[in-house]
């Protein structure tokens, strides 16, 4: 469990470290992400991009697993 715990944390520095250059992927702008844009209202889904990050990290986690 420390193990694990500390590679999150390695991982989310990184992430966080990245951040400018992981902003301008595309992710969170998918075909499949619905956005309800009505006055005074704005609602966000990003649906098609929580499904691609679960997909990428179930298949890092089985590669590690392996």
């Amino acid at each position: 469990m420390r193990r694990l715990m500390a590679i999150s944390g390695l991982l989310l520095l990184l992430a966080a470290i990245a951040w400018p250059w992981l902003s301008r992927l595309p992710i969170g702008r998918l075909p499949g992400d619905p956005v309800i844009d009505r006055p005074g209202f704005k609602a966000f889904f990003p649906l098609a991009s929580m499904v691609l990050i679960s997909l990428a990290v179930s298949l890092i986690l089985w590669f590690f697993r392996r």
